[in-house]
């Protein structure tokens, strides 16, 4: 008889040429996300944030892993998972070890915590587990708590068919009075997105980043094929855009802004459309819409929602625009914090809450 060796596992920190390996573990996995991308790590690098990608493996291949973005500020560091980590759905197992491996990350880094946001849905599995770990639910969270998801199945009539008839009537409006939608094709254009962002901000209560902040999440994700930046014209005028991104099996809206001005020709609903269309061309079977009010994915009523001026001032605006596409709510998670030092986590904690940080 001939031994078998058993399979061990292997956490290791990736290193530059592994993009692949990474994106191919974190594109395929049902909970993987672009937020844990190769691309987005790269670009939050430039932003002060450094990215370490743990990996987990058994003989070779990635099953489970942690893009592990680290802001450092006085001598201490925040660790912060974004929509993660990634974990194959038939090894929950493998979810312990990768913790530790954040924890030791954590700690000799000078961690004050570490804040994971899992890409899964309220009421996972991933819940009990965190905090019989020790984690806190936080009442922190950077990503929305909520979206919409668009099933990109049966082709464009089926995706058109499941939209509301007034949406469907508006992206065919905006056709028939001459909206054209194109590409981005330069610093003009760039500047052009910015200024109607800024103005989108004002309007509907929301803050802005500067310029080069949309430019560069855009390089990232072009130079790969993975995302776009999508204009509506109207009469030679730039009066909406949005970028829109492609990440394995899922198409994502992350930013979007319009004028104030040629609202009646429906600009952004043909905009969408054809940014739906992008993704279903990059193969994407699903559309994520961004960001939802909470309490309507609570399956609170719209009308009750409606009396909360949280959601009123917040995103009720665009979640009505949003849902005339269809789509399934989702409520993720939310967020969970490990205290290293709880002294400056308790600080920190009340500076968040006072919005002095």
């Amino acid at each position: 008889m001939v031994a078998i060796a058993p399979r061990t596992a292997i956490i290791r920190e990736l290193g530059p040429g592994e993009e692949s390996a990474w994106d191919a573990f974190v594109s395929g996995a049902p909970n993987g996300h672009i937020l844990q991308s190769w691309a987005w790590g790269e670009f939050k690098r430039a932003y002060g944030w450094q990215p370490v990608r743990l990996a987990l493996s058994i003989d070779g291949e990635i099953l489970a892993g942690a893009q592990v973005l680290i802001r450092s500020i006085a001598g201490f560091s925040l660790p912060y998972v974004p929509r993660g980590p990634v974990v194959a759905a038939d090894r929950p197992e493998l979810y312990a070890p990768l913790l530790e491996a954040m924890h030791r990350l954590g700690t000799q880094r000078h961690g004050v915590f570490l804040k994971l946001e899992p890409n899964e849905l309220a009421g996972s599995a991933v819940e009990p587990f965190l905090r019989f770990h020790g984690f806190l639910r936080s009442p922190h969270t950077v990503q929305a708590r909520a979206t919409l998801h668009i099933p990109l199945d049966g082709g464009e009539e089926a995706v058109l068919a499941r939209m509301k008839g007034k949406t469907r009537y508006n992206v065919r409006l905006a056709e028939r009075r001459g909206v054209q939608i194109r590409a981005v094709s330069g610093a003009e254009d760039m500047a052009r997105f910015h200024e109607l962002m800024v103005e989108t901000g004002e309007r509907d209560g929301f803050p802005v980043r500067y310029q080069a902040y949309y430019r560069d999440v855009l390089e990232a994700f072009r130079s790969r094929g993975q995302g776009e930046l999508l204009l509506a014209e109207f009469n030679d005028v730039i009066v909406a855009g949005i970028m829109v991104f492609a990440y394995g099996a899922e198409g994502i809206y992350m930013y979007g802004a319009s004028s104030n001005e040629h609202r009646r020709e429906m600009p952004t609903y043909l905009l969408q459309w054809r940014a739906i269309q992008w993704c279903m061309e990059h193969g994407c079977s699903r559309y994520d819409m961004w960001g939802i009010p909470e309490q309507v994915a609570d399956g609170t009523d719209e009308r009750e929602a409606l009396e909360d001026k949280n959601v009123r001032t917040g995103l009720w605006g665009v979640y009505r625009f949003k849902q005339g596409f269809g789509g399934e709510h989702s409520r993720y998670t939310g967020a969970y914090d490990f205290p290293y030092n709880r002294l400056l986590y308790r600080l920190w904690s009340h500076l968040r809450k006072s919005k002095e940080l």
